[in-house]
């Protein structure tokens, strides 16, 4: 659930943070689990990415849509090949507290659909996807219509 779904009237678009735009009901995987195990969840929840974690549940990886096409294009069975062999690690990721306007520019640059929130020792928060983004931006500027 994301904070911007109960937001009420006008605001600073530039004042919210990461913590007011992400999800907090996020997938997340381990690096032992299985390329088709990833490929399952991404394809019905309509996501393109996955964190990898480790048993403190810190981010240590993350599996996209590319990741699991560049197996399939080597003949590698999803099956078979895990999270941990797939993964890019060290996953660009911000905090709670990152503005805006900060993540904006993270996931354009980076050319990112999604970027992991994480606390002070990396344990994984929540998901910030650039859809969630642009609902905040409308929810934010968009004013009340009252009775």
């Amino acid at each position: 659930m994301r904070r911007v779904d109960f937001m009420v009237g006008k605001h600073d678009f530039k004042t919210l943070t990461a913590e007011q735009f992400m999800q907090d009901d996020v997938y997340f995987y381990h690096p032992e689990d299985t390329g088709e195990q990833l490929a399952q969840v991404m394809t019905a929840g309509g996501f393109g990415s996955v964190p990898v974690v480790d048993r403190d549940r810190k981010v240590i990886g993350i599996v996209s849509e590319f990741d699991l096409l560049k197996a399939i294009m080597e003949d590698r069975a999803l099956s078979q090949v895990t999270a941990g062999a797939l993964m890019t690690p060290n996953p660009i990721t911000v905090s709670p507290n990152t503005p805006a306007m900060d993540i904006v520019r993270l996931l354009e640059e980076k050319h990112l659909i999604r970027v992991p929130v994480v606390d002070n020792e990396g344990k994984l928060l929540g998901i910030v996807a650039r859809r969630d983004i642009l609902e905040g931006y409308l929810r934010a500027t968009t004013p009340v219509k009252g009775f």
